[in-house]
């Protein structure tokens, strides 16, 4: 395959096409699919041929979605799944067992930061936060024998702080676990990580690969750059009973992970995409540059306006020059610093809400990454599940609002933030 630009790899599909058949690959909307030779269906079921057997598994309109996501993160293959969350679960449980460890940064998201240290608890895998601008020697000492994993997000969430992937992949790779990383809030566009040394990729592709806050959904990407036969990760090396001995690394090489994802976690837990979901995506990525450079300008434009406010304590969004990831966001963020701005109201939580009532087109909204601006408190809804110290852990301050950038006209955007912030001079 010819090297293109991302620009044109979001657009432009890599499937092979018949003679006159759909220019746009169609939703295939069905459960099963048609096969003449019973030995095939078998070979199918014991993974020594291509295809698809059932929807839970596969389907076409899937495996375009796939292919197209693994193709903009530079990975070896994709697994797509029913939500973002089922994407941090699949990586978890394709590499974890009960007894096992995970390392994570203490600034995910918090439905991410509930998964991993409540949930996976009660099934016996624990995970040690540390914070991302700890030292090497601190990161490292959170690493014990059982770890499996180390997960990370791109950009915070809603911190807004940019990972130094390098560092980070430097790390795992010493420790012999693989890096993954969450990279919804920048996605492909705007950075690569495994480019910078990460192992596996994931999105909430609810977010900005769809854009229009319609459906929901996640991937997990494998870049096929780790070394799986290192003694830790018998389930991918020894063979697997449920397919007659088959050895994923033997078997499917660099794709082993991704193999496994697919015909172990996903099979027998059943978090699937739909096939109309995954068309809606296809949509999405053919103007997911355009967009997330409207998203990162705008972004820019109002962080600066809310920076120099008279009722605005704090602003946190990656491309400005008092961002404490600054100097990261200029080395992993080169295009742009995505749509999400965390920023402080004067007057804390209080006057946040009022805030928030106080706006005319900008709503109020669990979300981000549509291309309509959208705004909520974290305190009191994504991250309401953590106590009030593990919410400063994350960068949740009481008075943080966290707003989603949308494409509208930049002025418009600022007008309205404006007029909703001068209305709290009149309370003060």
């Amino acid at each position: 395959m010819k090297k293109y630009e991302l620009e044109t790899l979001c657009v432009q599909s890599q499937e092979n096409f018949e003679e006159g058949e759909s220019r746009v690959y169609p939703i295939v909307q069905s459960t099963t699919y048609n096969y003449k030779d019973p030995d095939y269906v078998a070979a199918l079921f014991d993974l020594e041929e291509d295809g698809h057997m059932y929807s839970r598994i596969s389907n076409p309109t899937v495996a375009v979605f796939e292919n197209n996501m693994a193709l903009l993160e530079g990975g070896v293959g994709a697994v797509a799944v029913s939500s973002g969350q089922a994407a941090t679960s699949m990586v978890a449980l394709n590499l974890c067992n009960s007894g096992d460890h995970i390392v994570a940064l203490s600034t995910l998201y918090g439905g991410t930061f509930s998964l991993l240290s409540s949930s996976f608890k009660k099934i016996g895998i624990n995970t040690t936060f540390v914070k991302p601008d700890s030292s090497i020697e601190e990161i490292k000492a959170c690493f014990k024998d059982n770890t499996k994993m180390f997960f990370t997000e791109t950009i915070g969430n809603p911190g807004m702080n940019v990972l130094d992937i390098e560092k980070v992949a430097a790390i795992a790779k010493e420790m012999e676990v693989p890096l993954v990383v969450d990279n919804t809030i920048a996605t492909p566009y705007l950075c690569r990580p495994i480019e910078y040394g990460a192992n596996i990729v994931i999105h909430s592709t609810t977010k900005y690969i769809d854009g229009q806050g319609t459906c929901v959904g996640g991937v997990v990407v494998d870049g096929g750059n780790f070394n799986w036969d290192n003694g830790k990760f018998p389930d991918l090396v020894d063979p697997d009973p449920s397919y007659h001995g088959l050895s994923y690394l033997d078997t499917f090489k660099e794709a082993a992970f991704i193999a496994k994802a697919r015909t172990h976690v996903l099979r027998d837990y059943g978090s699937t995409m739909s096939a109309f979901n995954a068309f809606i995506y296809n949509r999405g990525l053919e103007t997911l540059h355009i967009r997330m450079q409207r998203h990162s300008e705008n972004a820019l434009k109002v962080a600066k306006f809310l920076e120099n406010h008279e009722n605005v304590t704090w602003v946190n969004y990656p491309s400005l020059e008092s961002s404490e990831t600054y100097e990261q966001a200029k080395k992993y963020l080169p295009k742009g610093g995505s749509g999400m701005i965390l920023f402080g109201i004067k007057g804390g939580a209080e006057a946040g809400k009022e805030f928030t009532r106080n706006l005319e087109f900008i709503k109020l909204a669990v979300h981000l990454g549509d291309a309509r601006t959208c705004l909520l408190h974290p305190a009191s809804t994504t991250h309401r599940q953590l106590s009030e110290e593990d919410q400063i852990k994350a960068g949740v301050l009481p008075e943080a609002i966290r707003i989603n950038v949308g494409i509208e006209n930049a002025n418009d955007i600022i007008k309205d933030l404006d007029q909703a912030l001068r209305k709290l001079k009149v309370k003060n």
